[in-house]
């Protein structure tokens, strides 16, 4: 049995019901909200999110649109969408990293065999935000982390501006990343993954 079919609060990819009907209509059957992985089909979605909340901020996306088509063909277990009557409104993505330590090579490699969690990019709606749906979808995206089995810490990079958002969110600052995009740089931040024993036992593990 997969990680994915054990969590009371995550679907996995394949069990996901169709959100709209081929005409474009919206199901009326869909749940008012809900917590799934992504898939590719989500890509142009994920991408027009990411789009309109990073260009007006630092001038570029975490994530090109075929970059995030290539993260959920690879891992769609390390990503994660917040669904309202079956359109995105949050999302975040990951991949896997073999290293303490972020690279500039983490920015497009998915390392099957690492130990870590990179998230690459958590982004909400713009008509969605300022209602803690951030906070909330990093919430249960770290607790699904402590059910894989081979999950052990998780990595960011985020510009200064957002370190108090993380830390609130339990991250801590390792300092200046080795990554830099363009003019841009960012500060390393780190949350582990093992070592919450109790909330394991607890959350459907």
């Amino acid at each position: 049995m997969s990680a994915l079919s054990t969590l009371p609060f995550l679907k996995p990819v394949h069990l996901r019901p169709p959100r709209s009907s081929p005409g474009g209509q919206r199901r009326h059957t869909l749940p008012a909200s809900e917590f799934c992985c992504l898939s590719p089909e989500d890509a142009i979605s994920v991408f027009e999110i990411e789009r309109e909340a990073f260009i007006s901020v630092s001038g570029d996306c975490p994530l090109h649109l075929d970059e995030i088509r290539h993260f959920l063909n690879l891992c769609p277990e390390l990503s994660l969408g917040w669904f309202e009557q079956g359109r995105l409104v949050a999302f975040i993505i990951g991949s896997l990293w073999d290293q303490d330590r972020l690279t500039q090579e983490a920015l497009t490699l998915h390392k099957p065999r690492g130990t870590v969690v990179h998230i690459h990019v958590l982004a909400v709606h713009r008509t969605f935000r300022q209602q803690g749906k951030g906070s909330i979808l990093m919430w249960r995206y770290l607790q699904y982390l402590r059910c894989l089995p081979f999950a052990r810490r998780a990595l960011l990079m985020c510009e200064d501006f957002l370190v108090p958002f993380y830390q609130k969110c339990g991250f801590e600052a390792l300092g200046p990343c080795k990554v830099t995009v363009g003019d841009l740089a960012f500060i390393e931040m780190q949350h582990p993954v093992r070592g919450h024993a109790f909330m394991r036992r607890n959350s459907g593990c």
